[in-house]
């Protein structure tokens, strides 16, 4: 069963928390439409000797949602998250997980690693723990670390991508788990959110397809890629990042290199204090789904479309 705060969405959808692209217009744009939104909390980051941004950007984000609450009673907006990556090389984790915990984050998720401490700050503050997987023993290890639920991030998700079929990963974990479980990758249609449902997930969990929308946080260049690439146009590589990730290979020609041609990287380089990432910023992650998406939309425009797609696949299937 899922716990209230997922239970009343407008259609079963977490918006991923993606690198850069992910901000407070996105987020409040997703959760206005019925959907989590989430935003990564490393991507709110202040000059040297500025107050932490990421303090700003809650307390706008909470605002911004409490007035549209009060001003449309009858459709108010979806809960958002905030995404910790709680890898050793993130200086910043503790001061984070504080200021989380002062506005009282509902939803949070965790990467790269499954702490107790920050799942107790979640549940202290009344929130939950979603924690993101690759595979049925890291599964097993978040929830035994206290983590209330787990985002399968399967084969053809964006960003650092798991290389397990969907079928297979979800039918692991729902053997023994029957708590929440989302799951990740080339989800970008209605009939999709219901194939996931099929399998055993509670939720999808959808990133590359509002990188096209006005309010990401991506350049207009990235956003035009998006639109015109399809699943033949990722790659696959841990170059970047030390994890392997699905990215897009036309951003890795403009960088100069072969996309077929990449060296791989060790999961020692990984470094979540922004130096490294400054070097890749112009290799753009994605999912495989992206070939569903053909324009540049408002984030609202997408979840009425992945809304109506969705309650005409529920319609199909119930036919069958």
């Amino acid at each position: 069963m899922l716990p209230p705060i997922l239970a009343k969405l407008r259609i079963p959808v977490v918006a991923s928390p993606m690198f850069i692209v992910s901000g407070p217009e996105l987020v409040i744009a997703q959760c206005k439409a019925g959907i989590v939104g989430s935003f990564p909390a490393l991507n709110a980051r202040e000059k040297d000797g500025e107050p932490p941004l990421l303090d700003a950007w809650l307390t706008r984000i909470s605002e911004e949602l409490d007035r549209h609450n009060q001003a449309n009673p009858d459709r108010p907006a979806a809960p958002f998250a905030v995404n910790q990556i709680v890898h050793r090389s993130n200086a910043r984790l503790e001061r984070d997980i504080e200021i989380c915990h002062r506005h009282k984050v509902p939803i949070w998720i965790t990467s790269l690693g499954a702490r107790p401490e920050v799942n107790a700050a979640a549940h202290d503050c009344g929130g939950i723990a979603l924690h993101d997987v690759i595979n049925n023993t890291f599964a097993r290890k978040a929830i035994e670390k206290g983590a209330d639920g787990l985002i399968a991030v399967a084969a053809g998700a964006g960003g650092h991508a798991g290389q397990q079929s969907p079928f297979a990963l979800i039918q692991e974990i729902r053997a023994w788990f029957d708590g929440p479980l989302l799951l990740s990758g080339a989800i970008a249609t209605g009939r999709a959110i219901i194939a996931a449902q099929a399998m055993g997930a509670d939720l999808a969990y959808i990133g590359s397809p509002f990188i096209a929308t006005t309010e990401a946080n991506a350049q207009a260049d990235y956003k035009r890629m998006i639109c015109e690439s399809g699943a033949e146009d990722i790659v696959n590589s841990s170059l970047f990042t030390g994890v392997n990730g699905n990215y897009l290979a036309p951003s890795i020609r403009n960088a100069g290199l072969d996309p077929g041609e990449l060296a791989s990287a060790d999961p020692s380089v990984m470094d979540f204090g922004g130096a490294k990432a400054k070097a890749w910023s112009q290799i753009w992650g994605s999912g495989q789904g992206i070939g569903a998406i053909r324009e540049i939309q408002p984030a609202g425009a997408l979840v009425d479309r992945l809304a109506a797609e969705y309650d005409d696949a529920r319609q199909a299937v119930a036919a069958l």
